[in-house]
């Protein structure tokens, strides 16, 4: 299963999406290596004034990073908008993305991210702007709509493809409904029903059968896989053997879950370095382990380790335990 994104043909439909603090380059690198076709960067925010802190500068390295280079950016006005996605395009960018669909109040509260859905004039003019910018394919996050009673997802779509904007992706929650509940997708289906640009289906896709049921449900053209792959970035290895084959892959072997996470922990020392790198790990080690033997215990004992050597050190210990 490929799709184009404008001219850029992509190997499969298996899309990781953008979540802030959690798909840095290391996190990318793994799951584009399990088989993901597109990681998007976590997003970056458009105010020029930003561009030089660390964070930013963290955000924006895509060093030995296969492509396609997807970068999010985020913001409300359209011509900071357009200026940030000439900057990352400028900086590597292939793809440029941008995020209708982020629910977090700190996004919110400055009329970024979902919040946007709420003025359908001002998508158009942050789209026309970006488009209009930049000469790579621009792609669009968004949500279903405000709340359960405003979904507005099908004019959404309706204005970003009559702007020009080449895949959209839509997460089947409101705005309102955040990360509760279950997700719908009968108003993806209604979307991809209507537009012509590929729509990729996001929200609650946790193993392959729930992948290909989504794919059924939705008739989208891919689908995008986000608090699933935490600690799981063989999840998509899994998705693309099970589309192909209808068959379930074994789960991996201990010794291969602790090869890949030292490899996510010396991707993080590099990119972070040792002290923030050992900060940020933490949560990557507690999700690779919440369901193995003992990974409770693990996490809690590791988290009080402050030195990356003696944290990696620990995860070899743990996983040569359980390989024997």
């Amino acid at each position: 299963m490929t799709l184009k994104v404008g001219a850029l043909e992509l190997r499969s439909g298996l899309f990781v999406a953008p979540m802030a603090g959690i798909t840095d380059r290391p996190f990318r690198r793994l799951a584009r290596r399990f088989g993901a076709a597109l990681a998007v960067s976590e997003m970056v925010g458009a105010r020029p004034e930003l561009r030089g802190s660390r964070k930013t500068r963290l955000r924006r390295d895509h060093a030995g990073e296969p492509g396609p280079i997807s970068v999010q950016i985020a913001g409300a006005d359209p011509h900071l908008l357009a200026d940030a996605a000439r900057f990352n395009v400028a900086g590597g960018a292939q793809i440029i993305d941008i995020n209708m669909g982020c629910p977090a109040k700190k996004v919110c509260n400055v009329h970024a991210g979902s919040a946007l859905l709420e003025d359908e004039p001002l998508v158009a003019r942050i789209l026309d702007a970006v488009i209009a910018a930049v000469d790579v394919p621009v792609t669009l996050k968004i949500r279903t709509g405000p709340d359960p009673r405003r979904r507005n997802a099908l004019r959404i779509a309706r204005i970003a493809e009559s702007a020009g904007v080449q895949a959209l992706a839509i997460h089947g929650r409101t705005r309102a409904c955040a990360f509760e509940g279950r997700a719908e997708y009968e108003t993806i289906a209604e979307v991809k029903a209507t537009v012509r640009i590929p729509v990729i289906a996001n929200g609650d896709i946790k193993s392959p059968e729930d992948a290909r049921r989504v794919l059924e449900a939705t008739g989208a053209d891919a689908v995008m896989i986000g608090r699933a792959a935490q600690g799981r970035p063989w999840l998509f290895r899994e998705i693309s053997h099970y589309l192909a084959t209808g068959e379930r892959l074994a789960p991996p072997p201990a010794r291969e879950i602790g090869a890949v996470l030292a490899e996510h922990l010396d991707g993080l020392y590099s990119l972070y370095g040792c002290e923030h790198g050992a900060r940020v790990a933490r949560k990557h080690i507690g999700w690779t382990v919440r369901s193995l033997p003992g990974g409770e215990e693990f996490r809690s004992s590791v988290n009080r380790l402050h030195a990356a050597n003696a944290q990696r050190a620990a995860v070899y210990d743990y996983f040569e335990r359980l390989a024997a």
